[in-house]
């Protein structure tokens, strides 16, 4: 996922006809610049704060939990309100690893990764708390061999934690569309390398995308949208079916929240599709229960892309863990393009 280069306007224009004209388009570049600022920043920010969110109710059966309405914390880890577990570790460490290296280095991320697993890196708490199976053992294998594709390509484990983590490549690459899809993918392959987590990723990351550049919800979610001319259709059968709108037809119990990539892709966009804005996104995605700390980090991802940081509840970014951390990182990943 080459990078998009605005064009620069003609040095022959003659300075008296640039006047007030001139300073209003400047300032209509300014206020795009800003809402594009602020979208790229939602898609880290949300990504936390839905984590943080669905931590209450993660691993309870929909239906058996009062409904969240707010960042209280608890759940089976008894977090803090505020704390948030692997989704966003991973994601900052992706972010780390793209700001300090200023660029994609595979390996590097997983160095980041095992840090996190091993010392608790990057961790809302100060220890790897919370880790899937499918990540331990690509972690455990790069640790062996040092492969940088070291997530496992068995359909069978087709799990949603590169999908959780992704908002940082789409952040840093926004300017290059298809680069961001292509390192979306790239990016599953350290953890998970299933077809259909690779496809997922790079699907999503073209959301992010257009939506940080403002396309409308209803253009998203078009069956046939494109993140930039020329782009292809999702691969796997799966996902060219959420693509198409699968989410659209259904609801719960037939929008699930395991953590089967494909179903996590689903039920995030079905709460996003279903919104008016991003805090009813979020708890809307947390509320299906099951892995509503990723559903809910997945949906945060595009409903803080397509809302904006500053549609994202005072409330919940002040209390955010490591929100420093998380701000600094951004910047960092905004000054890249």
């Amino acid at each position: 996922m080459t990078r998009q280069e605005r064009a620069e306007a003609s040095d022959q224009v003659d300075p008296a006809a640039r006047g007030a004209g001139g300073g209003a388009t400047d300032r209509a570049t300014d206020g795009a610049t800003d809402r594009a600022t602020d979208r790229a920043r939602g898609a880290l920010v949300g990504l936390a704060v839905g984590d943080a969110l669905g931590t209450t109710v993660e691993f309870q059966r929909p239906g058996s939990f009062e409904p969240v309405t707010d960042m209280v914390g608890g759940g089976v880890f008894g977090l803090e309100p505020g704390q948030w577990t692997d989704d966003t570790s991973m994601a900052l460490c992706l972010a780390e690893s793209l700001v300090a290296r200023r660029g994609f280095d595979p390996t590097d991320q997983l160095q980041r990764y095992v840090r996190w697993w091993r010392d608790g890196h990057l961790s809302s708490t100060g220890s790897c708390f919370d880790i899937g199976n499918t990540t331990a053992a690509a972690l455990r294998a790069y640790e062996e061999t040092g492969e940088p594709d070291s997530g496992p390509t068995d359909p069978h484990a087709a799990g949603n934690g590169s999908l959780m983590r992704l908002s940082p490549v789409a952040i840093a690459y926004r300017h290059s569309p298809a680069e961001a899809v292509r390192l979306a993918g790239e990016s599953s392959r350290t953890t998970h390398g299933a077809a259909e987590c690779v496809d997922a990723c790079r699907w999503f990351a073209g959301l992010l995308v257009g939506a940080i550049h403002g396309r409308t919800k209803a253009e998203l979610l078009a069956p046939d949208y494109r993140p930039y001319a020329g782009a292809a259709a999702p691969a796997t059968p799966a996902v060219r079916a959420v693509a198409a709108g699968s989410y659209l037809r259904r609801e719960p119990p037939d929008i699930t929240a395991s953590g089967y990539v494909i179903d996590t892709l689903e039920a995030a966009l079905w709460a996003f599709a279903r919104s008016n804005g991003f805090e009813e996104a979020v708890l809307a995605a947390v509320n299906l229960g099951r892995d509503a700390d990723t559903v809910g980090a997945v949906c945060g991802q595009l409903a803080g892309a397509h809302y904006g940081e500053s549609a994202i509840p005072t409330r919940w970014r002040e209390r955010l863990a490591l929100g420093g951390t998380i701000g600094e990182l951004v910047d960092g990943l905004l000054a890249l393009a």
